[in-house]
């Protein structure tokens, strides 16, 4: 089976941003390469300009976020969803709910409809009050717009099942194994190997940087902090102004390029993985894929996927007791390896988009068979009133 599949609600590919994007770019390539024609939708403000990228047809929608801040995503979702009503998908893979579900209206109605459910955005401490309530609003919106969703957590899967009792069929992110460090990486951070600590996250207070910067600087050691993020955000620049004094934190900006992430966090002593909410992040994936030793707070999303595998902080004085901590190499060996096994047995981008390939198709061909038996059940009434 071979489908037009449309991918809406990422700032576009090839990622330039976060998770969402990045999914998309190996998603919207796998399920090319497998035949079918996909379409990825892209901010007119993404730095790629061309209509095609690498087989993927990519649609620029005018989205202005860049003045309207996040009012912009609304009407960024609404031309995407508007261009979609033309093109005939029989497939729309929605990621995230956010600043679409609103617009159930306008989704093209000959087109299936799946939607990536993300994490618990209405949780987001960046949010007030009243947008947390409009983000819980949007997201019963989406359980009750379509009839398929995808949860990237098991948590998150668990969550819905419990609070809206509906089925997400469980897909998680994915990482790229047996990466090749970059030479002079290092050279140009001036690092040296199992020297630094490095935490690589959106600059958003749900992500506890503050905290783990914070705790650093009141401890003694020598080692450096390596942050790496936008710190052209509202907290990132909090963050800069906040920390930039102390020599040892060193913030990079953001980075793209994977193969220096890998050697970032391939060399660090420490990984700290600070998100509290969400689902299943790709950048706790990639640093189980470069066999870093993780630090990450203690919640049900984290756990899901580490289990025993990791160290687990919540408060300051978790976080200095880790870092005087002398873990011994055979303690650290051991969790390298389970999760690095874990990222070969469980999430792998190959298995990641066979598992989008099969749910897609199934899901076609299954409210394909539904409209099918409806269509047959009206014509059967109209026969009878006739």
């Amino acid at each position: 089976m071979k489908l037009k599949i449309g991918i809406i609600g990422t700032r576009g590919i090839p990622n330039n941003y976060g998770g969402f994007e990045q999914i998309t770019e190996f998603v919207s390539l796998g399920l090319t390469r497998l035949g079918h024609r996909v379409t990825v939708y892209n901010s007119h403000n993404h730095p790629y300009k061309q209509n095609e990228w690498n087989g993927v047809s990519i649609v620029h929608c005018y989205d202005p976020e860049y003045y309207l801040s996040t009012a912009g995503q609304f009407i960024y979702d609404f031309n995407c969803l508007r261009d979609a009503r033309q093109r005939n998908f029989d497939v729309i893979l929605i990621m995230g709910y956010s600043s679409s579900s609103v617009w159930k209206k306008v989704f093209p109605k000959q087109s299936m409809i799946i939607y990536n459910m993300d994490g618990l955005e209405w949780k987001r401490s960046k949010y007030s009050k009243p947008v947390q309530k409009f983000l819980k609003y949007a997201e019963n919106l989406a359980v009750k717009c379509c009839n398929f969703h995808i949860a990237d957590s098991k948590a998150i899967r668990d969550y819905l099942k419990k609070e809206y009792n509906i089925y997400c069929n469980y897909i998680p992110y994915g990482a790229e194994l047996n990466r090749l460090e970059v030479e002079g990486v290092l050279t140009k951070y001036q690092l040296l190997r199992d020297q630094y600590f490095l935490l690589i996250a959106r600059m958003e207070p749900e992500n506890n940087i503050a905290l783990i910067l914070e705790t650093f600087t009141k401890t003694s050691t020598e080692k450096k902090f390596v942050v790496v993020g936008n710190t052209q955000t509202l907290h990132g620049k909090y963050l800069t102004k906040k920390f930039g004094k102390d020599k040892r934190i060193q913030f990079t900006g953001p980075l793209f390029n994977q193969d220096i992430l890998h050697t970032l966090r391939k060399n660090a002593n420490l990984y700290f993985h600070g998100h509290s909410v969400g689902g299943t992040n790709p950048s706790l994936l990639e640093a189980m894929a470069s066999k870093s030793v993780i630090i990450a707070h203690d919640n049900a999303f984290n756990k899901s996927i580490l289990s025993e595998d990791a160290l687990y902080f919540l408060t300051a004085n978790d976080i200095i007791q880790i870092i005087n901590s002398d873990i011994s190499p055979r303690h650290k060996t051991r969790m390298i390896e389970n999760n690095f096994r874990k990222i070969e047995e469980e999430f792998t981008w190959d298995k990641v988009v066979q598992q989008y390939h099969e749910l897609i198709c199934s899901c076609y061909a299954s409210q394909k068979s539904q409209n099918l038996v409806r269509l047959k059940e009206l014509i059967g009434q109209q026969v009878s009133v006739e």
